[in-house]
């Protein structure tokens, strides 16, 4: 009889899952393991709100499993150790697990790799539609631009969605750590696991996301990114379901995925691109923990950027138009460093993935894969595009909720000016001043 470990990172499903597909084809008994391993904190990646996400997801994989005959056997330690250890108990054939693009997702490969040699199974497309370094320019490692490789991906042929194992045989008797608890530091965080990702998707119309999804007040965006981050949905399998949907709004929302892709793909060419400006342009950025501190307490004095900002603290999600515009008015309008910025979001965001979050805010901050480096989103301007009724600020920044229509964005203007809400910390007249000084264009 022959055993092989499914070893779960960041692909928490049955569902369009290559790691438990591989295995359970080619093992008579498939032990399913995660390991809750200290490492993850001290990479940095182990905040409050992904710990009690991660709590949920471990807990419904476990539930899911259970009904197909398995269980989730959950080990505390390193990871590489860890799995050696079962495997000795066991006496696996095989271990199988999905690639990753972090430095420590690489760092972790390297050391199964040398514990397990040709038993170790690394599978691409479990967090990716298509793996990185699949598409590639000619005489490079990876496309440095999303246009180009957003036509080269449309050309690229996929693997169809796996399905989810019916049954699943797993040996008794193995020893299993509790499942976690957490307590997640945003009162509004969602519930994680697969079931509750699942059910949003069917709940979510995407034929609207093209016509609502830069409006903030709207909330018409799919609110998936958390359960994509943990795996709890495949983003092939998601691909799959909005092209058979088909419209404008598939389309747009296709090509937010393909975004995901292009950044995993950018990083697992350049690890250091996560803390290390992928673009340098010799930024003198201003060091000022008064602005930096106001700008994370929501407190800036532009209504726009602080619903966004409160928004992250309450639910540990921001959408995406004003995670731009925040990231924008600290690193372009304050001209703050944006590993500052970058840092409070992993922090935070439930979403918090390296690929994406790093290098979204290297792209606003113009040391990125941005063509347009010197972009400055004007936040007024943002404001009224974006939330043209004040609707979002409304909902986030209570104090202001008296203020009718668009005058809401400019307190400052009102004869009679809010006394519990903040001058604006830069005029705007100067929203541009700091970049140019600051990039020496003055």
């Amino acid at each position: 009889m022959t055993i092989a470990i499914a070893l779960f990172t960041q692909d928490l499903r049955l569902h369009d899952n290559p790691v438990l597909h591989a295995a359970a084809r080619t093992a008579d008994q498939v032990v399913p393991l995660f390991v809750l391993d200290p490492d993850v904190g001290t990479a940095g990646f182990a905040s409050a709100n992904r710990l009690a996400f991660l709590a949920d997801c471990l807990a419904d994989l476990d539930d899911s499993l259970r009904r197909i005959g398995s269980r989730l056997v959950l080990r505390r330690g390193r990871a590489v150790a860890e799995t050696a250890r079962l495997a000795d108990e066991v006496r696996a054939d095989a271990v199988h697990v999905a690639a990753g693009v972090s430095a420590f997702a690489r760092s972790r490969e390297s050391g199964l790799r040398e514990r397990f040699g040709d038993r170790l199974h690394v599978h691409d497309g479990s967090l990716t539609a298509i793996p990185p370094g699949a598409v590639t320019p000619a005489g490079k490692d990876h496309y440095a631009v999303f246009t180009p490789y957003f036509r080269a991906w449309q050309q690229t042929s996929r693997r169809p969605p796996h399905r989810a194992p019916r049954r699943l045989s797993t040996p008794g008797g193995l020893a299993c750590a509790a499942l976690p608890t957490a307590r997640a530091d945003s009162p509004g965080l969602p519930p994680g696991g697969e079931t509750e990702a699942r059910r949003r998707w069917q709940a979510w119309d995407v034929g609207r996301y093209e016509e609502v999804h830069d409006d903030l007040a709207a909330d018409g965006t799919s609110r998936l990114s958390p359960y994509l981050h943990f795996g709890c949905l495949s983003a092939t399998e998601l691909i799959d379901l909005a092209e058979r949907h088909g419209g404008p709004g598939a389309e747009a929302f296709v090509r937010q995925l393909v975004w995901r892709d292009f950044h995993h793909q950018v990083l697992a060419a350049g690890p250091r691109a996560a803390w290390q400006d992928y673009r340098t342009k010799d930024d003198r950025w201003r060091a000022d923990s008064r602005e930096a501190e106001a700008w994370r307490q929501g407190r800036t004095g532009y209504p726009v950027v602080d619903a966004g900002m409160r928004q992250l603290a309450h639910e540990g999600w921001m959408h995406n138009r004003a995670r731009l515009l925040t990231a924008s008015f600290l690193t372009k309008t304050l001209y703050q460093d944006w590993r500052t910025g970058a840092r409070h979001f992993l922090d935070l965001l439930v979403d918090g993935d390296i690929a994406n979050n790093q290098l979204n805010w290297q792209w606003v901050a113009g040391t990125g894969t941005d063509t347009r480096p010197n972009r400055v989103l004007n936040p007024l301007t943002q404001a009224d595009r974006l939330d043209p009724d004040g609707a979002y600020v409304r909902t986030w920044v209570p104090e202001l909720a008296h203020i009718p229509g668009r005058a809401i964005h400019r307190p400052w203007l009102l004869d009679r000016p809010p006394a519990d809400y903040p001058e604006p910390l830069v005029e705007p007249g100067e929203v541009a001043a700091r970049l140019r000084r600051g990039r020496g264009l003055d």
